[in-house]
C-alpha cells in the first residue's frame, strides 16, 4: 500500500487549524534564531513552556531551547520508566 500524500495534505496538513499551529511554531523558531539562542542544524527544538494547546502564547517569556531528544521524548520517572 502506498501513502497518498496529496490526500493526507488535503485531509490534515492543509487544514486551517494545522496551518495556524505550524505558523506559531515557525514564528517561535524565528524569534529564538534572531536572539542567537538557536541556529539552523544545531539539534535544538524551540519549546513553549506553557504549551499552545493549554493556552500558551508565542512570546519570548514562554519560549526556551531544548535538545531535540529531550523535547520529543516521553516524560520519564527517575528510574527511566515512562510516566
Amino acid at each position: 500500500m502506498t501513502r497518498d500524500y496529496k490526500q493526507e495534505y488535503a485531509n490534515y496538513d492543509g487544514t486551517e487549524a494545522v496551518k495556524k499551529k505550524r505558523a506559531q511554531r515557525n514564528k517561535a523558531r524565528r524569534m529564538l534564531e534572531a536572539k542567537g539562542v538557536v541556529h539552523k542544524g544545531d539539534g535544538k527544538d524551540v519549546d513553549h513552556k506553557k504549551p499552545l494547546s493549554k493556552g500558551g502564547t508565542t512570546v519570548m517569556s514562554n519560549l526556551k531551547a531544548k535538545p531535540a531528544a529531550v523535547n520529543r521524548s516521553f516524560k520519564r520517572n527517575s528510574d527511566g520508566s515512562m510516566k
